[in-house]
């Protein structure tokens, strides 16, 4: 070809491709005018709308040191600002999505040609977007209408007003935030699947870490799922997230953030998603804290009516409150460890205690035996696997009766009593009187059983309980709680052993309070939250002899009583028409080795050896259990609380002076604070503050403080507590402690609460139904059971150099008259050889008694 025909040939070629051009200009222009004029009357965003974008934000709890440790929320979004932005993920976003960012104004018309040009007249596939990052928030913000159903016509007019629309809103974005602003909305908003809302929750979700830790490898796997995060996902498609997670680390390597070197080191790596984990609130660090923390911020907002500035309620789940606990996670650490260390020995122990035993027969009568059946057929039918069955086969006759008589309730038990009433087996006197009918109800439930809905409903239910009984029987693969790795293994059961294997297990509650400043430290409420959703910190249990120290403290403080002074071991009865006690018969407890030694104990050696005698001895000594009621309240427990079944939480009964009161964890170890303060009670509280989103404080924790013991009877008390742990009952740990252990009857309960210079730790162990047990005092009692807890938890906080525990410190000095009071060396008859030999030489004489007859 020659140099004139080359040179006619190229101006041929551009006057077509620009009459090309400008008939797709002018088209373009046209079609722009059309919807434009549909832009103009449409909806668009007030320019208060844009001044306050809303998205949900998640609440986060944070520990004393500020350290996140759970949220709530709809959509698990943490917001954050931009200098806490990693560096990486600002640089693979620019590079990759917008790197012309600082230098448009929200549409970059410079990009829209060059992705025009090259997708139209050079066919490149991949030739980027060409939508800004603003735009891309806009889109975000500013949902698009669904056009599913719309014709081709229609959606492409839609989508280009939509396109337009976004457009304005882009322009309008930059007018009223700054280019830092408008990337944390955009990078805060984003939804990255698998629940992470936004970068800060991703980076949590799919690396585990906070996105200013991530790795540039980990940010550009992060930004790459922004083109499109359902295909690029990495744990469904980890080999197209990885072309394009590798695109992103080329184009950050073409803008000379990474070396050829450092570019092919990270490109052959894979997709790394070992450290997944889409957490449920049973995951993370004290999952009963934050189960419990929910309902309290509830009541709290109710009670306290804390409100936002335009009077609304605060939301937990959007509104991005800052909840400042005072837990610290490394106390909590040790926490839960210990609990799970003790409770798997105690569990190994049960099981060989229970093999070939049944508990919910053992030495039960018929009453007992139907009780705890219907406890352990409760347990079955509150089960998903029941409930989803008796929703299929009863739902259709429920709602008939709904319809008939509504709100009426119609429970398995209601159904059975009723059946039972039907058939005469039982009567409503009996049904009202037991509580198994609620009597405001027995006219409408008389009429449903004489109605002609009856018949049919029995025979339905009929069908569910033979259902039921086949689907309970029948072995199936499943997934149980186990002192394994992971704590679950996979075993093939009935769904009815399971719930007996679940219920057998033994359950704890541990609170660690920091008692100067009311500060709870550390909260497990059980021994697996997946399992065992029940909290036994805020349950209400029986104390048993941890209530004797309070006995005590009256009988020194107001009777008036020195702790040298001794008093025998012999069996005490309050009668009736004893002055100042409210009983109808005697009272003559024995005491917990059912022996009395007739020994002289002081009341050093009584609390030592938790002798029932010498403390129902004090107490008619102090004629009254008001008293010991009055301590209790200053204590910080309501003495005129009454439960839902009426009765008073601290009984005006003398059996509480052995602990016969059931008082929760909380409760208990918050009365021990006093002990450790000092005689000062100080409220225990678990939040020290809460923010709003912006950072105003809208709640501040401040515990109630009160004098409850006279400082001098109060170092007598402590130093009674410390002979409990001291010598051959020492826990080998360097912390100064005092404690007092604690079991009910039947060995249903084991309590221990510890005393350090700076920490109170109370301890319950049992079953959560008091068959649930061991047999004999040395395997069920408190020592065994619950204080090795206490032991375990104090040792791994003093190996800690970096947990802050100081072990160094020391309880207040004792007020003058101290030393006078405790000196009991010329009283003392006994001693912890002699306590032993007494009792041997009592069950020698009985063993002799019992093979004589």
């Amino acid at each position: 070809m020659t140099n004139s025909q080359q040179t006619n040939t190229v101006p041929e070629t551009f006057k077509k491709y620009n009459r090309y051009l400008r008939f797709i200009a002018l088209s373009f222009l046209a079609f722009m005018l059309i919807i434009t004029i549909a832009v103009r009357f449409s909806d668009l965003p007030s320019f208060e709308d844009l001044e306050n974008p809303s998205y949900d934000l998640a609440t986060v709890i944070y520990d004393v040191h500020g350290v996140s440790f759970g949220r709530y929320y709809v959509e698990d979004r943490v917001a954050i600002e931009y200098k806490q932005l990693s560096p990486h993920v600002k640089n693979a976003l620019l590079v990759t999505e917008d790197d012309r960012f600082y230098n448009h104004t929200g549409v970059d018309l410079r990009a829209l040609v060059r992705v025009g040009l090259k997708t139209l007249l050079f066919r490149q596939e991949h030739a980027g977007g060409g939508s800004t990052i603003t735009q891309q928030l806009a889109k975000l913000l500013f949902k698009r209408p669904k056009m599913g159903d719309m014709s081709f016509p229609v959606k492409l007019i839609t989508l280009t007003g939509v396109k337009l629309k976004e457009w304005v809103i882009a322009v309008k974005l930059e007018k009223s935030y700054t280019k830092e602003e408008i990337m944390m909305m955009y990078l805060n908003k984003f939804e990255f699947i698998n629940g992470a809302h936004g970068i800060e929750a991703a980076a949590q979700i799919y690396f585990n870490k906070s996105q200013d830790s991530l790795r540039v490898e980990e940010a550009a796997t992060l930004v790459g799922m922004l083109k499109n995060p359902s295909l690029y996902n990495p744990k469904r498609f980890p080999e197209k997230c990885k072309m394009r997670r590798d695109l992103v680390l080329q184009l950050m390597s073409q803008d000379d953030q990474l070396d050829k070197n450092s570019l092919d080191s990270l490109t052959a790596k894979e997709i790394d998603m070992s450290t997944f984990n889409r957490k449920t609130q049973s995951d993370g660090p004290a999952p009963y804290f934050r189960a419990e923390l929910t309902k309290w911020l509830k009541d709290l907002f109710d009670k306290k009516s804390i409100k936002k500035a335009d009077g609304s309620g605060y939301n937990l789940y959007t509104d991005g409150l800052k909840i400042y606990t005072t837990i610290d996670l490394t106390y909590q650490k040790y926490a839960e460890q210990a609990v799970l260390e003790h409770m798997q020995w105690n569990q190994k122990r049960f099981f060989r205690v229970w093999k070939n035993r049944d508990p919910w027969t053992y030495e039960a009568d018929p009453i007992q035996k139907e009780i705890r059946a219907d406890m352990l057929e409760g347990q079955n039918k509150s089960a998903d696997r029941y409930l989803s069955l008796r929703q299929r086969l009863l739902t259709s006759n429920l709602s008939v009766v709904e319809e008939k008589y509504p709100g009426l309730p119609m429970s398995d038990n209601v159904i059975k009593t009723l059946i039972a009433i039907s058939k005469n087996a039982t009567s409503w006197h009996q049904a009202t009187s037991n509580e198994k009918i609620d009597i405001s109800y027995q006219d409408r439930y008389q009429r449903l059983i004489s109605s002609d809905l009856w018949p049919s409903f029995v025979k339905v239910y009929k069908e569910l309980q033979e259902a039921y009984i086949k689907e309970f029987s029948t072995p199936v693969k499943m997934k149980i709680f186990d002192y394994v790795e992971g704590r679950e293994k996979e075993v093939e059961m009935t769904p009815f052993d399971s719930v007996r294997y679940l219920k057998m297990h033994l359950q704890a509650g541990f609170l660690a309070l920091e008692q100067k400043t009311g500060h709870i430290k550390a909260w497990v409420g059980g021994v697996d939250h997946k399992y065992f959703k029940y909290d036994h910190a805020t349950m209400r249990r029986s104390v048993g002899s941890t209530m004797k120290p309070f006995v005590y403290t009256q009988a020194i403080a107001v009777q008036g009583i020195s702790p040298c002074q001794e008093f025998d071991d012999i069996q005490y009865t309050v009668a009736p028409g004893d002055a100042g006690f409210e009983v109808n018969q005697e009272w003559s407890p024995a005491n917990a080795t059912d022996v009395f030694t007739g020994n002289k104990y002081n009341l050093f050696h009584g609390l030592l050896y938790s002798k029932n005698s010498i403390t129902v001895r004090l107490l008619k000594e102090m004629g009254t259990v008001n008293l010991i009621r009055d301590l209790m309240h200053n204590l910080g427990i309501d003495k005129n609380l009454r439960l839902e079944n009426g009765r008073l939480a601290i009984p005006n009964s003398p059996s509480i002076c052995l602990g016969a009161v059931d008082l929760t964890l909380m409760e208990m170890t918050g009365a021990y604070s006093a002990f450790g303060n000092n005689g000062t009670y100080v409220q225990p509280i678990f939040v020290s503050r809460i923010e709003d989103k912006n950072g105003k404080v809208i709640y501040q924790g401040i515990p109630v403080r009160k004098s409850a013991i006279n400082p001098l009877y109060n170092a007598v008390m402590v130093e009674m507590l410390k002979n409990n742990v001291g010598g051959q009952f020492g826990m080998n740990i360097k912390s100064k402690i005092g404690g007092k252990t604690g079991t009910t009857n039947e060995y249903a309960d084991g309590w221990f609460m510890g005393v350090t210079p700076t920490l109170i730790t109370g301890i319950w162990t049992g079953g959560d139904d008091k068959w649930i047990r061991f047999l004999t005092l040395n395997d069920g009692q408190g020592y065994i059971m619950a204080r090795p807890i206490a032991q375990i938890f104090l040792q791994k906080l003093e190996k800690d150099v970096t947990s802050g525990y100081d072990w160094k410190a020391s309880f207040p000095p004792p007020p003058e008259g101290f030393k006078d009071l405790i000196d009991c060396e010329k009283y003392k008859h006994i001693t912890p050889s002699d306590e032993k030999r007494t009792l041997l030489k009592n069950k020698l004489k009985n063993e002799e008694f019992d093979e004589e007859f």
